[in-house]
Formats: C-alpha cells, structure tokens, sequence
C-alpha cells in the first residue's frame, strides 16, 4: 500500500489543478488569504509531497488543518509567524496519510493539540509503525525526526461535529463516513460558508482510492454538500467552489458505471482501464493512477468490501 501511495503521489504531481481561487491561480507554498482571518496554502506535490494547509484565526488563538509532512509543517510555521502572532492551539488531522499527519509531532512540540476523528487513529493502528518507516527510508524530513512511529492525535472525536467557538467564529470538524479514509474529517465555517475537505475532495487527479470505500465516497460528498458552502478548500489542488465536489461526485459514478459494464462483458481489470471512456466533464480527476482506481472500483464491486479492506487483508498474507 505505501509503496503504492508514493507512487500515485509522483504521478499526482504532474497536472496541474483546473479551478482556481477567485484571487487568481495557485500559488505553491504560499499563503493566501481568503476571508479575513483565513488563509490557505496550497502545497507542492510535485516537488516536496506537501499537502494544502488551512489556517483559521479565532479570537486568541489559530487553528491550523493538517499536519502535513514534516518539512511543509516547517514552512508553514514560518509563514504563519508573517501573517499572525498568536499561537497555534489545534491542529485538526482529516485522515491518517503522510502528507497530511506526519508532521504532528512538530506542532505538538510548539504546544499545539492535534485532533481526528476515532477513525484515524483506527486507521493509523492498522497501517503503522509500518508506515512510517516506509516514509522515512525515502524522506529525509521525517527519517530526521528519529522516531519509531507516527504521533497519535491527543484528542478525538465520535460525536459529529466537534465544534469550537468563540467571540470570532464558529468552526465545525464533521465526519460523514468512510471514503478516502475511513477517519475522513471535514472542516466547516458555516458563517464563511468555507468548506476544508481533505482527501475526501480534491481538485486534480489526486484520488488515492488504496484506503478508501470508493463505493460509498459519492454518498460521503454529497452529506458534506448538505452544508452551504460557497468556497472549497482541498487536501491537493487549488481551491475553488462546489463544482469540485459536484465534479468528484461524477467521476467516481462514471467510474463506477464503466468499470461495472467491463465486469458485465467479461473484461479483466487491465481492458476495462484501457477501455474506460470518462465524460470529457470529469478529466479534471484522471490521471496516471486510473489502473489503481480502476482495481479498487473493480474489487469492491466483485467482493462487496471497501478497497481499504481488500488491500489491507492482501499485505496481511
């Protein structure tokens, strides 16, 4: 599985997102405010493996989304210090990835509380230390780190949402189900109707479906549509409106329909990739990994299982 993530990350990198922020194109490593007192920065897949970064102002204190990998929690602190002086209190964790919750020992050190939902951490028992050591044979930031294991979150949540509040704003941490991950968390300003999806929506070939419930993340996205949102904000790709869930939503049902009418002819897992036909309206999603997309749509429809669960029973053997 991990060998398999890093793959689709290098591929991830090579086409570049389609929607843009209304302020202009993406800007890579770098923060841009959005509403007063939130700001988002989209990280560099292609060159260091960082994941986007969401950082929220309450009345004292900001509340960052995302952990990301050590060096992007790194460059993102000293972004921070630019546009704020109050410290970080939580860093909110949307699933148990790399990119997104490696660098949490770092924000802890700083005095920061990390939080996920219980999923994650389920997710993080079953895929870790294992995980882990993968990335720091291949990372330099995190085999720096001389740690044996990932950080757990030092709070969780069951009970949808977890909400924090103050004199300044409202911010809800939803969960909505298994789809990218089974701990997939969403972070919701429900005044700037300002939506953080995680992996859960992105805007590019960026689905990583190893770990996922592809079957059920149509049904994930459209709870999370039951917000009003007018801004979204995901874990990869540029930000941009609801026709990044809407367009995620129509990728993985055309996925579902095409790779469903391969099994109905007969074809094998490899034909049914190279024969897939995608509306025009969903490319913004395809990418290098379709094959593995395509595996996992297959085995789910065939073994009435989340490809989490399939691949995860597969590297037990």
């Amino acid at each position: 599985m991990i060998k398999r993530r890093w793959f689709t990350l290098a591929a991830f990198g090579v086409i570049l997102s389609a929607a843009f922020l209304a302020t202009g194109g993406p800007q890579l490593e770098a923060l841009e405010q959005i509403v007063p007192g939130v700001w988002f920065r989209q990280g560099d897949l292609k060159q260091y493996g960082h994941c986007n970064n969401v950082v929220i102002e309450m009345s004292d204190h900001l509340v960052v989304v995302d952990a990301n990998f050590p060096s992007g929690a790194k460059a993102l602190m000293a972004d921070i210090k630019k546009v704020s002086a109050k410290p970080v209190k939580y860093v909110l964790l949307t699933h148990h990835h790399g990119d997104h919750a490696y660098g949490a020992s770092l924000w802890t050190k700083l005095g920061a509380i990390t939080m996920a939902h219980i999923n994650v951490v389920e997710a993080m028992k079953l895929g870790e230390p294992r995980g882990w050591r993968n990335a720091a044979q291949k990372r330099k930031d995190v085999g720096e780190l001389n740690l044996d294991a990932p950080e757990l979150p030092k709070e969780t949540f069951s009970t949808s949402p977890r909400v924090m509040e103050d004199s300044t704003r409202r911010l809800e941490f939803h969960h909505f189900g298994w789809a990218h991950t089974r701990g997939d968390g969403f972070v919701y300003l429900p005044k700037e109707r300002i939506l953080c999806t995680g992996d859960a929506a992105v805007n590019g070939p960026y689905n990583y479906t190893g770990d996922g419930n592809v079957l059920n993340w149509p049904n994930v996205i459209r709870a999370a549509l039951r917000l009003k949102v007018d801004r979204v904000l995901p874990g990869h790709g540029a930000g941009g409106g609801k026709e990044i869930m809407t367009g995620q939503i129509a990728f993985f049902e055309a996925l579902r329909k095409s790779v469903a009418a391969g099994i109905k002819k007969g074809q094998g897992k490899e034909e049914i990739a190279t024969s897939a036909v995608l509306p025009d309206s969903v490319r913004n999603w395809k990418g290098d990994s379709f094959q593995n997309q395509v595996n996992d749509m297959y085995n789910e429809l065939t073994q009435k299982k989340p490809a989490g669960e399939i691949n995860l029973a597969a590297q037990a053997k």
